[in-house]
């Protein structure tokens, strides 16, 4: 049974003798059930904040920052050349045809080092037909002490034929030249071929220098014809962070700029396609085991807002991303991609957007400002109101809660006007202005 205990004067009301009395908050406790009821008023009406209890749909979601990208982009990146310099840089967010200039890179290096090369080509090419001039000359004298050999084993064979009419002693001195001049015969082929295999070994030589000279000539040639870099197709330029530039320490690095020293395989530009966007998220490590691919993402661009896209979470990254920002303070998160289901003509890659990952929806059931809920004895209450002054203390049996509401299960009804406050501690405050 309940018992409502109500003070004789209302709270901040005179007496007589012009002083003010100010009587205290009755509050009633009633075992397993009850309520307790506190009623208050002053001569000056206090303003309690109130809010109806209402019906409607409760959801947990989570909530990450991101940027909208394209799911297919044509990527245009540095050529494989050393030390690419930009020289020429088409701008950002601007709409391009395809065959337009998008990226120039310096030259002028390497067509100092691709006439260097024609040079020594050229040189190579007169030193091998010098040295076959030489050859030539060398080979023709070999010709001659070649035939001059065989002519002196010939007509020393010849003296060594008479041996019958001469006498002994001038017989054996025609065989000794016979001997001699083979000797000499032979000598003069060795040198021959001597000759022939250092006239091999030098054009060889030669040829392989210019085989080279030609190699790095073409190599640089090929360089020279990737110095250029046009537009496959038409769309809409977006030039990408050089993130080899310095900048302040955690923040996102500049987008690269004509006189950047890029890298082999560097991206510089993209050309989206805007047919089909998507939003990359970066989900906090909390939040990482609340969701699940398949799940609707609300998304809201910050440049677009009067619009709400819908899009569906279908990666989720199984490892987490570092990030440094400086003075020992790291940021641990996950990133994560949701592909919007409609596209807006107004959406550009590289715009910032909220994703809202739906986790959980309960429709038309009793919701309440988390705010709006007290604990009285360790059990949640709340103050309903009771005409202009009058508050009610009862408790109520809650549900789930996410960042604004709670469910109530049971102990007030839809309509109902709750407190945001507690009307005690509003009276108080009133009471000291």
């Amino acid at each position: 049974m309940s018992k409502d205990l109500k003070p004789s004067k209302k709270l901040g009301q005179t007496n007589g003798k012009g002083r003010y009395i100010i009587w205290g908050v009755l509050l009633l406790t009633l075992s397993g059930g009850g309520f307790a009821a506190y009623r208050y008023s002053t001569a000056k009406p206090v303003e309690v904040p109130t809010v109806s209890v209402r019906k409607g749909e409760f959801t947990i979601t989570v909530r990450a920052r991101g940027e909208i990208r394209s799911t297919r982009s044509v990527v245009l990146s540095a050529p494989q050349v050393p030390n690419p310099r930009i020289t020429k840089l088409a701008e950002s967010g601007k709409p391009i045809k395809a065959g337009d200039v998008v990226v120039e890179f310096d030259t002028a290096q390497y067509e100092n080092y691709y006439l260097n090369f024609v040079t020594s080509a050229r040189t190579v090419d007169s030193e091998i037909v010098q040295t076959k001039a030489s050859h030539k000359i060398t080979d023709e004298q070999d010709a001659m002490n070649l035939m001059t050999g065989q002519y002196d084993v010939q007509r020393a064979e010849l003296e060594a034929s008479k041996a019958e009419i001469l006498s002994e002693i001038e017989g054996a001195k025609n065989r000794i030249q016979v001997g001699l001049s083979k000797g000499a015969l032979e000598q003069t082929k060795a040198s021959v071929k001597s000759h022939d295999v250092t006239q091999q070994a030098d054009l060889e030589r030669l040829d392989s220098r210019k085989s080279k000279t030609i190699r790095d000539m073409d190599r640089v040639k090929g360089y020279l014809s990737k110095m250029v870099i046009r537009a496959p197709s038409d769309g809409i330029l977006n030039v990408m962070p050089n993130f080899r530039a310095q900048g302040n320490f955690g923040q996102t690095p500049p987008a690269f700029k004509e006189g950047d020293n890029a890298w082999t395989g560097a991206v510089i530009a993209e050309i989206p396609d805007l047919s089909e966007m998507r939003l990359d998220l970066k989900l906090e490590e909390v939040d990482r085991g609340k969701i699940q691919l398949g799940q609707t993402v609300k998304v809201r661009v910050d440049a677009i807002q009067d619009k709400e896209f819908e899009a569906v979470l279908d990666w989720i990254s199984p490892i987490a991303q570092l990030t440094f920002r400086g003075m020992g303070a790291n940021e641990k998160s996950f990133p994560a991609r949701a592909t919007l289901k409609a596209t807006d003509p107004r959406l550009r890659p590289g715009m910032s957007a909220t994703g809202v990952v739906l986790i959980e929806s309960q429709p038309n059931v009793l919701l309440i400002p988390n705010k709006a809920s007290f604990l009285q004895a360790g059990k949640p209450h709340v103050w309903v109101q009771r005409g202009a002054a009058n508050w009610e203390s009862r408790p109520i049996d809650v549900g789930k809660r996410n960042e604004n509401d709670i469910i109530v299960l049971k102990g007030i009804k839809e309509g109902e006007r709750i407190a945001l406050e507690n009307p005690a501690e509003v009276a108080k405050r009133s009471k000291k202005l």
